[in-house]
């Protein structure tokens, strides 16, 4: 690592630690029914809640406009919807403050000519990601306004995901500036781990379809979904095709997330074994040290939460090591591509 590099990697990994902190407040935000408390969306005037009871009075009239009111919450006291109000309040605010602490080091690093031709192409790769997600962020909520009191799976997945690749990518340009040494690629390692990091991508993908969809509340059972079946019958009762019971059926949906899970596992353990035959560097080791470890957690927890029909401690916890998972994928490939 070069001296002149740290201030930025200390800023890169500061943004990398923020988005695991809204990702972590949002998946809160899903798991107590919050994410459409606030039904518009203002840059400067949302920045703080309600200050006063008729603030929270005319907030609290807004909402009873939408379906989700209407349709479920009907019985609400405005003590009840300060609650929900809170934490998509709060998950924007974090939003925002990503947003300040991107842009303001950002320019001062631009000013002082810290940043390399190289880093400033992937900044900015970084900023426009940034303002990709916020229009993301909108775009989900936006879909639980209209009829149905509940987001689109497919927006929240794509929200979600997206989350996760700007974290991947913040924590792969810091990992740039923090080996600036090239060591030699192990070609064979390098393949098994690009094809392992789009299985787990595609993991995360279906994780937010079965958010988006509830679908972990039901077929509380594991191994087997239930009734002593490897694919419950609903699979093939909810849709009339299998594009659709694998991608909008809840059943469906659950039996590839839960499939999907033992097949991370196999290439991260096949990953880990394939390496022993090569002469490794300490980083390399580390990478696949940590990788296997939160492989094993990411997967007991998935399996508890299930069991428990997902408490909100275990749903949170199974998705902020999700991100961990994530982040040792992406040390570990960067270890074997550069």
């Amino acid at each position: 690592m070069k001296k002149d590099n740290r201030p930025v990697i200390y800023w890169l990994l500061s943004g990398c630690i923020l988005v695991f902190i809204m990702v972590v407040v949002g998946g809160i935000t899903r798991l107590t029914g919050s994410g459409l408390s606030m039904t518009d969306w203002h840059l400067v005037t949302d920045t703080f809640p309600p200050m006063n009871e008729t603030a929270w009075q005319h907030a609290f009239e807004e909402y009873k406009k939408f379906p989700e009111y209407q349709k479920i919450n009907s019985h609400f006291t405005i003590d009840d919807y300060k609650f929900i109000y809170f934490w998509e309040w709060f998950h924007r605010f974090i939003a925002r403050i990503l947003g300040f602490v991107f842009i303001i080091p950002f320019v001062y690093f631009l000013i002082k000519k810290k940043l390399d031709y190289q880093t400033l192409k992937k900044c900015f790769i970084l900023l426009g990601m940034g303002a990709l997600q916020g229009f993301f962020g909108w775009f989900m909520v936006k879909s639980g306004l209209v009829d149905n009191p509940d987001v689109s799976h497919f927006r929240l997945s794509l929200h979600l995901t997206f989350a996760f690749l700007t974290f991947a990518y913040t924590l792969w340009v810091a990992l740039d500036l923090i080996y600036p040494e090239k060591n030699q690629i192990i070609f064979p390692l390098r393949k098994l781990a690009r094809i392992t990091i789009i299985v787990l991508l595609l993991q995360i993908i279906y994780g937010g379809f079965v958010a988006g969809l509830d679908a972990g509340f039901i077929h509380n059972h594991w191994p087997l979904m239930s009734d002593g079946q490897f694919m419950h019958e609903s699979v093939v009762l909810e849709k009339d095709t299998w594009l659709l019971r694998l991608t909008e059926g809840k059943s469906g949906v659950q039996f590839v997330h839960r499939n999907l899970a033992y097949l991370v596992v196999a290439f991260i353990v096949f990953l880990y074994f394939k390496s022993k035959k090569y002469t490794l560097s300490s980083s390399q080791k580390n990478g696949l040290n940590y990788l296997l470890l939160f492989v094993f957690v990411q997967f007991l927890l998935g399996v508890f939460t299930l069991l428990y029909q997902v408490p909100l401690w275990l749903g949170v916890t199974h998705q902020a090591v999700a991100f961990l998972l994530l982040a040792a994928m992406t040390y570990t490939l960067h270890r074997f591509s550069k």
